[in-house]
């Protein structure tokens, strides 16, 4: 009953099937690790954004290039305030409004986007408190540059005049006519009456969309290993069923056949009739002859 097993068709398919359980458990586990990885970055990076802020302000320059590990550091820095941009379509407690960025001059040349604050509504430059005037010293959680359409940065472009949809030196190069650090500082106090903007986790360390697609692949995958075994049992199944039937004489010709596979010729009990209806009806021709 089980000969078909032998068949090139069946070595085909269980050949297919001792291949595809162990390459899908392979990227299941994959998935997953990608997944816990991204749930220790954010783990690591909400502690070490409260142990920053117990740490004492160090200069810009000893944090630069930002990384993981230097992103939400404190930092201080000295200038004047230059020119002010708003940064629209940001959300704080599920409340949509906008940032208010101001370009920090430094003695160097180059300039520091300081987000002074966080204000409610539509960006209007009428809302927008003017930066204080002659040198400053602002203190506050430095930031990676952030990149369109990554979490919370808005991807459109085409910004009013005077606005911009994400912080870094690559849109604000086109805004300003002066060299820009590509990092940003977030100050720990709102200035005048804004609320101060939180600091945010670097891309690819927290629980965003990507980290729960992780975690959806990882279901899709060990979803395949279930199904292809579901798959081999059934054609299993069926295949047996109709060698049965075939045995039984329950089935047609062509079906007694496919079971059969490979395994013989055999005849059905209506193959052995035809045979002795034959042989009679030569016998009768025989005797007419005669």
């Amino acid at each position: 009953m089980y000969r078909f097993l032998l068949t090139p068709r069946w070595w085909g398919i269980n050949v297919f099937v001792v291949l595809a359980i162990p390459f899908c458990i392979f990227m299941g586990s994959w998935q997953l690790g990608r997944f816990e990885d991204r749930v220790q970055d954010h783990e690591t990076a909400t502690t070490q954004h409260e142990s920053a802020r117990r740490e004492e302000a160090r200069p810009l320059t000893e944090l630069l290039p930002v990384d993981k590990a230097t992103v939400g550091k404190q930092t201080t820095v000295t200038g004047r305030y230059d020119d002010q941009l708003l940064v629209p379509e940001r959300k704080l407690d599920d409340r949509e409004g906008f940032y208010v960025l101001t370009l920090l001059r430094t003695d160097g040349g180059e300039a520091l986007p300081v987000v002074r604050g966080w204000l409610p509504g539509e960006p209007d430059p009428a809302k927008a408190p003017a930066p204080p005037t002659g040198e400053v010293t602002v203190t506050g959680a430095l930031q990676a540059a952030e990149s369109p359409g990554s979490d919370g940065v808005s991807g459109r472009s085409g910004w009013p005049a005077g606005q911009t949809g994400a912080i870094s030196a690559a849109t604000l190069l086109n805004l300003v006519p002066y060299d820009v650090y590509d990092a940003w500082v977030t100050l720990n106090q709102g200035d005048s009456g804004m609320r101060a903007v939180p600091v945010s986790a670097p891309q690819n360390t927290g629980l965003d969309l990507k980290a729960f697609q992780n975690l959806g692949y990882t279901a899709e995958w060990f979803a395949f290993v279930g199904f292809v075994i579901f798959m081999w049992f059934r054609l299993l199944r069926r295949e047996v069923e109709l060698a049965r039937d075939a045995e039984l004489g329950l089935v047609e010709q062509d079906d007694a056949d496919e079971a059969a596979g490979a395994g013989g010729e055999s005849g059905t009990p209506e193959e052995s009739g035809d045979g002795a209806d034959g042989e009679k009806a030569d016998g009768d021709r025989a005797g007419l002859v005669s």
